[in-house]
């Protein structure tokens, strides 16, 4: 009887630690510091050569250059990840803000420079001026749009 009782007290226990790490429960998680998070997760699962989990940010609609598509998205990183073995992005300068006419929407401007290597010494590097769009479902961004020059 009292090891059912400890199971039960432990099971709960779990549960309630699982959630607050999970969704926070019943605080609300700041949207800014969620941008923020989630322009992160996207630049560390780039890294990471992690195409599903960069593919779990993108947006359903996801358009990149206005006319490339998801599929786009998937086919360059995994031809991008083949090709090198190391891939960095560096961001020389990056700010996130939420729209405050329409607080579902964010925007990240950033420089960046994309390195990719074989060994230690990056062989390819390009400079990039990007603005990425986000749009909030709950508490979740995705990445809804990416412009680069």
């Amino acid at each position: 009887m009292a090891y059912m009782l400890m199971r039960r007290h432990y099971l709960g226990l779990t549960l309630a630690l699982a959630c607050v790490a999970v969704s926070g429960c019943s605080r609300s998680v700041d949207p800014q510091a969620s941008l923020e998070a989630a322009v992160q997760a996207l630049q560390d699962n780039l890294e990471a050569k992690k195409t599903s989990a960069v593919m779990d940010l993108l947006d359903p609609q996801y358009r990149a250059q206005q006319e490339l598509d998801r599929d786009w998205a998937k086919r360059t990183m995994t031809l991008m990840f083949l090709q090198h073995a190391s891939v960095k992005v560096v961001a020389l300068t990056r700010s996130s803000q939420i729209d405050p006419g329409a607080p579902q929407t964010g925007y990240t401007d950033a420089q960046v420079v994309l390195t990719g290597a074989q060994n230690i010494i990056p062989d390819t590097a390009a400079p990039y001026v990007v603005r990425l769009q986000w749009s909030r479902d709950g508490e979740q961004w995705k990445l809804r749009t990416l412009e680069w020059n």
